[in-house]
């Protein structure tokens, strides 16, 4: 009787057995961001990659009792790592200290996303690849630009995680308004630096915020990540909300993957909406499905003041784009 039970709980269709990698697992985002996908029963094998110390993290992780497979690479073993992946995600990269902004981190990972964007391509082209990596603005294109010179960009295959604003957005939100930030649903456009991230308040509950309370609550959403470093004094940046936002994110394209309907996500892709302005990716919800990206999403209708926002995040997506372009073009 215990055999039948365990079979039946543990047992999995084909359509729902995925391989997930992650690269950059031995990080202070990677290692609680394994320990999470660990948890998702849709992930049935768990590839754990980094520089040093992946193999530590996956003995460590494979103990947890869910059904996956979890092995460890080192940076001989990443084609094995990457071979067969279905969903890619990429925490890779250095953490930021007071005072650096994303886009002070550029030169460090900008080198290491496309150095890592490269095997993805060779060796799981038709993969889903989920970047965290920041400044996510311009790791995005760098990982686009890498595919297209070996033939393999799919548009509808890669991601920026903007998850951690979404996150945010619900969770200030609640605290203002003093509700359950279970309930509080907060669309999060644009990008993911900054003034790149605007809120649209204007389409929950809280449209009629004063001035001073929505201008707070909406700088705070956008510089949220401050409060984290500089509260960790020197010692990182968010890691362990960061994850939760990458487990999550990763969790929406494997339910998208399985055919599962209406999972919507914002997220920053390669994207139609503004690309006559020449901006080629922008964050807004997307409908997730069996191909990746199934549906963009407008931004429905604005307030004057979001207007106002849209218009300045666009100015510096703009910049943050054609930074990654550039790079990649430099130093191919």
């Amino acid at each position: 009787m215990f055999t039948k039970i365990a079979t039946r709980s543990f047992s999995s269709s084909p359509s729902a057995a995925y391989k997930v990698t992650v690269l950059g697992a031995g990080g202070g985002i990677g290692q609680p961001l394994s320990l999470l996908l660990k948890l998702n029963h849709k992930v049935t094998d768990l590839a754990l990659y980094d520089l040093r110390g992946a193999p530590g993290v996956g003995a460590d992780v494979s103990h947890i009792p869910t059904p996956s497979t979890v092995k460890g690479y080192n940076p001989e073993n990443i084609g094995e790592a990457l071979t067969g992946a279905d969903v890619v995600v990429i925490p890779a990269g250095v953490p930021r200290k007071p005072g650096m902004t994303r886009d002070d981190l550029f030169n460090t990972n900008a080198s290491i996303v496309r150095d890592l964007a490269k095997a993805c391509a060779d060796h799981c082209p038709d993969a889903a690849v989920c970047v965290i990596a920041n400044p996510v603005n311009s790791t995005v294109p760098i990982v686009a630009e890498v595919f297209k010179s070996k033939g393999v960009y799919n548009p509808k295959k890669l991601f920026g995680v903007t998850t951690l604003d979404v996150l945010r957005a619900s969770r200030f939100v609640s605290e203002v308004a003093g509700t359950n930030p279970v309930n509080e649903k907060v669309t999060v456009v644009g990008g993911h630096s900054g003034i790149t991230i605007v809120p649209l308040l204007s389409q929950t509950n809280h449209k009629n915020l004063d001035t001073d309370k929505r201008d707070a609550l909406i700088h705070r959403i956008q510089f949220g990540g401050d409060e984290v470093v500089q509260a960790k004094d020197g010692a990182g940046s968010a890691t362990l909300s960061m994850a939760q936002a990458g487990a999550r994110f990763a969790g929406s394209v494997l339910n998208g993957l399985a055919g599962e309907k209406d999972v919507i996500e914002p997220s920053f892709v390669d994207s139609p909406l503004f690309k006559d302005e020449g901006i080629d990716f922008f964050s807004s919800k997307v409908t997730l499905g069996v191909e990746g990206v199934k549906t963009i999403h407008g931004l429905g209708e604005l307030s004057d003041h979001e207007e106002e926002l849209v218009k300045l995040a666009k100015e510096t997506l703009i910049k943050n784009i054609q930074k990654g372009v550039e790079f990649v073009k430099q130093n191919p």
